[in-house]
């Protein structure tokens, strides 16, 4: 009996990010100081994944009685950070998983400092 491949599914506001080494310059150029790397504040990495974002309250449903809400898929606000970005972050704010025998980090969008995009015109 074969059973389906597992998905991994970001939830909220959070990143999945593949961490680069701890080098003073990342894979995109940008230096890092050797304070921030010594005393590991900062790490830098690529998000693999994100989650939809903060869920946002419908505020139209508030005038009506509860019981003639009808459901409607919730609605979040949207992600700064998108899979394919490179990412500086707080370290102390990542958690880090294994999934599938891969290390990965999970970062609250607020943790990240700056996102690096490669925005090429076609």
């Amino acid at each position: 009996m074969e059973f389906p491949k597992k998905q991994l599914l970001v939830v909220g506001d959070r990143v999945l990010i593949a961490a680069e080494n701890g080098d003073d310059r990342t894979r995109v150029g940008l230096y890092l100081p050797a304070t921030a790397i010594d005393s590991q504040q900062v790490q830098t990495g690529l998000i693999v994944a994100t989650g939809p974002g903060d869920a946002v309250a419908d505020i139209s449903s508030l005038d009506d009685e509860p019981w003639k809400v009808d459901r409607r898929e919730g609605r979040s606000r949207g992600m700064q950070a998108r899979v394919g970005d490179h990412a500086i972050f707080f370290r102390k704010a990542a958690v880090e998983i294994s999934f599938e025998e891969k290390k990965y980090l999970v970062v609250p969008q607020a943790a990240i400092l700056v996102l690096i995009r490669d925005d090429l015109p076609i």
